[in-house]
């Protein structure tokens, strides 16, 4: 959760960088002067593209027209796990309509949440996330999409389901927050883990030891934002400009020159995503 915490100071420029996986709406974006205003204030800092995602159908609409809008952003659209119960055939044909844009570059984001169900109202039960999850997959492989997935306290089911529908060539697991034995699987299957904020909370040290076995071909980071703002600065208000903390706490873990992860994130970045 967003607390109430003045926004982080900006950092020190790190040149070039793509945020994976952000929510400009949640953000506070709502038109084209909006949206440009939000990656200025990363372009500022080296974070020179985002990649706005979608959780409901509103939010899919207004990735895509942010996409269309800023040649610096780029969208994914899917409904959340939570609200998969959603997922009625109107809404899977706008979502494969909007899916098909060119300015969209993956599908999500999709998968499975075991955490809300019971504790959030109108959350999908755990058999329409399964069946949301499967069409989404089916929708990435048609599309020849990246699929771009949000895993909570689901490591197995997730892995199953990719491993029963047959995963498109290109899956993403954003905001990665499971531990070393989940990456090695991921690494082994080929996909590709996403980094946000908290591999620099001191706390998650099943997730810091994960973060430093994933080869660099396998890695991009994200804020996630207006959500998980890195360390020392949790409980502010995220926004994409705050990109260069994370990958800086990434690199000391990984042991890297942080202008080096940058690139070799940008360049995965620009390899999955297609931009």
């Amino acid at each position: 959760m967003v607390g109430n915490r003045p926004a982080p100071e900006a950092p020190e420029p790190l040149f070039p960088l793509v945020d994976a996986h952000t929510h400009l709406d949640a953000c506070g974006a709502d038109d084209a002067e909006s949206v440009a205003a939000v990656v200025d204030r990363a372009a500022a800092v080296g974070v020179g593209r985002v990649v706005t995602v979608a959780d409901d159908l509103d939010a899919a609409r207004f990735a895509v027209r942010a996409a269309q809008w800023d040649p610096r952003v780029y969208a994914a659209v899917a409904l959340h796990p939570t609200r998969a119960n959603a997922l009625d055939d109107a809404a899977k044909a706008e979502l494969e309509k909007l899916a098909a844009d060119p300015r969209v570059v993956a599908v999500g984001e999709t998968g499975l949440d075991y955490y809300w169900p019971g504790k959030l109202d109108g959350c999908a039960e755990i058999e329409d996330q399964v069946e949301g999850f499967r069409w989404h997959i089916d929708l990435a492989k048609r599309l020849d999409k990246p699929l771009m997935i949000h895993n909570r306290e689901a490591d197995h089911d997730v892995l199953a389901v990719l491993l029963d529908e047959g995963a498109p060539d290109t899956v993403i697991f954003h905001c990665f927050s499971s531990d070393a034995a989940m990456a090695m699987a991921c690494v082994e299957a080929g996909y590709i883990l996403s980094f946000s904020g908290t591999v620099s909370f001191r706390n998650a040290r099943e997730l810091r030891e994960a973060a430093k076995l994933v080869p660099d071909a396998g890695i991009l980071v994200e804020t996630d934002a207006p959500f998980l703002t890195p360390h020392p600065f949790r409980g502010a208000p995220n926004e994409p400009y705050c990109l260069p903390y994370t990958v800086r706490a990434l690199a000391e873990l990984r042991e890297r020159d942080p202008a080096e992860l940058a690139a070799i994130t940008t360049a995965n970045a620009e390899r999955v995503y297609g931009i």
